[in-house]
C-alpha cells in the first residue's frame, strides 16, 4: 500500500460526513493505514482563517460571489499545503468536502451558475480530483431534521428549507454528470451502517488500486 490516494465525503447538510469520515479514519488508522482525516473549508491554518470568516453567523452580509471565491482560496491552499504533500508520500487522505460542495452550494444554492463556480475552483485545483467521492444520500428535510438538536449551527447550517432543496438538487445533477468516480450510500441508514458501508468501499477501492 505505497500508492496515495484522496477520498472525499459529499453530501447535504445533516448526512453524517464528520461523523461518518472521523468514524472511518479512525477504524483504517487503528488497522495501522496510512491513512490522513481534514476538512474544507480548512484543513490548514490560512484555511481554517478563512472556514471562520465564512461560517461566522455575524457575517450575514456577505456576498455570493465573495463566499464562492473564499471557498476557492481556502480550497488552494488545503490542497497546496495539506492534501498533495501527503498523497505524494503515500498516504490516503480522507476530507469532508470538496469541490463539489462549492458546485451544490453556490453554483445551486446560491444560483450563481455552474459554469462560473467551476471556472473559479478549476483556478483553484488546477485539475487535481478525488480518485474517490462518496456521497451520502439523505434529502434536505431529513439532514435539517438532524440538524434542529445542534447548538453550534454556522451560516449556511441556518440557512431556509429553499437554500438546502437548491443543494439537494444540485448533488443529484452533480451525480448525473459526474466525471470523476462516484459512489452513493443511503445515508438513511445507522450511522454504524453507513459507517460499515463507506468502511468497504474505501477498503475495496484501495486494494484494487
Amino acid at each position: 500500500m505505497n500508492k496515495g490516494c484522496f477520498i472525499v465525503f459529499e453530501g447535504p447538510d445533516g448526512s453524517g460526513k464528520s461523523t461518518v469520515s472521523q468514524a472511518v479514519y479512525e477504524k483504517l488508522k487503528a488497522r495501522d493505514w496510512p491513512v490522513v482525516l481534514t476538512r474544507e473549508p480548512g484543513g490548514s491554518r490560512i484555511a481554517e482563517d478563512i472556514r471562520d470568516i465564512i461560517l461566522d453567523t455575524h457575517n450575514t452580509e456577505m456576498d455570493a460571489r465573495t463566499e464562492a471565491l473564499l471557498y476557492a482560496a481556502s480550497r488552494r491552499q488545503h490542497l497546496i499545503e495539506k492534501v498533495l504533500p501527503a498523497v505524494e508520500q503515500g498516504k490516503i487522505v480522507i476530507c469532508d468536502r470538496f469541490v463539489d460542495s462549492s458546485l451544490a452550494y453556490q453554483a445551486y444554492g446560491r444560483q450563481l451558475g455552474l459554469e462560473a463556480v467551476l471556472s473559479i475552483n478549476e483556478f483553484a485545483i488546477e485539475g487535481y480530483y478525488p480518485d474517490l467521492t462518496i456521497f451520502l444520500n439523505v434529502t434536505a428535510e431529513t439532514g435539517l431534521k438532524r440538524l434542529a438538536n445542534r447548538k453550534d449551527l454556522d451560516r449556511l447550517d441556518q440557512e431556509s428549507l429553499e437554500f438546502h432543496q437548491l443543494v439537494f438538487a444540485g448533488y443529484q445533477k452533480i451525480l448525473a454528470t459526474a466525471k470523476h468516480h462516484y459512489i452513493i450510500v443511503d445515508a438513511n441508514q445507522t450511522i454504524d451502517q453507513v459507517v460499515n458501508s463507506a468502511l468497504t468501499i474505501i477498503e475495496d477501492f484501495v486494494n484494487e488500486r
